[in-house]
């Protein structure tokens, strides 16, 4: 059985000096475009209690074509534009569902660069992408083939830190679903990436850690470079290109471990980590950040969706570490230096594996049950059942519980996660 999904394929193309012009204006006209709308739908409600919606800025967007200040807009592809707005009727609407926070300016040095063609703005012939307003294709590096007949819906071409320059292609795909058996329960770490409840210990690469002469010396040689010379600008390009080098082994790795655990398993559970929480923790911030355990749980959650899998993410106070898999018995201090421990009940246990195994069994007590299936145990604080009680000590000083030796768990604050 297999599932078309809509999947892009991302592509890295070398463009000429004149198309790398005309991209650099499409990106500063898709920003200003933005910032204009947003600037508009903003005044209207503060100033009048209006709501201004998609079709009243594409129809400003037609004005400001006219005037002589904004009358470069014509000179760029229309179509980037119209999605710009598009993009910010979204972001307005996911706010309004509180799903995000207010939008914000696009900023020319921090934003990402990015402009977005639909079918009518682009040509796609015999391997040969051409773009509105370019008489000559893109230079791709076709790494990997697209799906066999695929016909790309949307092009987005974007412009990296590095300068490096990319293309994603939004195309259908099928996605083969075969049922596996199996069900797993992974408990995510720092010592080791993740450990899953069949006693594998995958081990953190350190992605951040494997390199850090060049990152050192390249941060550095930036650090000595006058505010707004073109040798700081040299400089920050070749600290940028040492980030990217970490960021795609990372992303690389993630993928990889991701693909096999959807692959292997018709079921996996995962903890709910407040991964923005836990980097308040400025000792354990850098370590938290390289491991990247959101970036992780995103890619569950699309393969599963694509290979008709089922993730279940457990609550994030439940006590996986404390709980004793065999008898169920509730310990009551785990510092963070115990990475070992035996039971009253004579069960020896290590620390993560233990954990991992008590997730993967509340997980599928969740599926048969809707809830799980242990003794309710409410917190003298809050009266809130499997309360991870190893969280309750974190604060929003992170050197206290540190030196107490707790939990990295510890160092998650109570506040609201980020979206499921």
């Amino acid at each position: 059985m297999a599932r078309v999904v809509k999947r892009a394929f991302r592509y890295r193309f070398y463009p000429t000096s004149g198309q790398a012009a005309e991209l650099a204006r499409t990106f500063g006209c898709v920003r200003l475009v933005y910032n204009l709308a947003l600037q508009a739908r903003t005044e209207a409600w503060t100033l009048r209690q209006e709501r201004v919606n998609y079709n009243a800025t594409s129809a400003l967007l037609t004005g400001w074509k006219k005037t002589g200040e904004l009358a470069f807009l014509n000179e760029v592809s229309s179509v980037p534009l119209q999605q710009a707005l598009r993009h910010l009727q979204v972001a307005f609407t996911n706010f309004f569902a509180k799903r995000a926070k207010y939008p914000t300016f696009k900023s020319k040095k921090r934003s990402r660069r990015s402009a977005e063609y639909t079918t009518s703005a682009f040509r796609f012939r015999d391997g040969r992408l051409t773009l509105a307003k370019m008489a000559e294709p893109l230079d791709i590096v076709w790494s990997r083939p697209l799906p066999e007949g695929a016909s790309p819906s949307t092009v987005t071409v974007s412009q990296d830190a590095a300068g490096r320059w990319f293309v994603s292609l939004l195309c259908e795909d099928r996605v083969e679903q075969a049922l596996a058996s199996a069900a797993v329960g992974v408990d995510a770490g720092l010592d080791s990436l993740l450990t899953l409840s069949t006693g594998e210990k995958i081990t953190n690469p350190k992605h951040e850690c494997r390199d850090p002469a060049a990152l050192v010396r390249a941060q550095r040689n930036l650090a000595r470079k006058e505010k707004g010379s073109a040798n700081r600008a040299k400089a920050r390009l070749k600290v940028a290109r040492v980030h990217a080098r970490i960021s795609d082994r990372r992303r690389d790795h993630l993928h990889k471990l991701s693909t096999r655990l959807v692959r292997e398993n018709q079921t996996i559970v995962v903890e709910d980590l407040t991964v923005r929480n836990m980097i308040r923790n400025h000792r354990l911030a850098r370590a938290i950040s390289d491991v990247a355990w959101r970036q992780f749980r995103t890619m569950l959650e699309y393969k599963t969706d694509w290979h008709g899998r089922t993730l279940v993410v457990m609550d994030r106070w439940f006590p996986s570490s404390k709980l004793c898999s065999a008898c169920g018995a509730l310990a009551a201090r785990m510092p963070l230096h115990v990475r070992s421990w035996t039971c009253r009940c004579g069960q020896a246990h290590d620390r993560d594996v233990n954990a991992a195994r008590n997730i993967l069994a509340e997980g599928l007590s969740v599926i048969a049950c809707g809830g799980g299936v242990r003794p309710q145990r409410e917190s003298s604080r809050t009266g809130q059942s499997s309360v991870k009680q190893e969280t309750r000590r974190a604060t929003a000083g992170t050197p206290p519980a540190r030196r107490r030796g707790e939990d990295v768990k510890a160092v998650r604050g109570p506040g609201p996660g980020r979206r499921a």
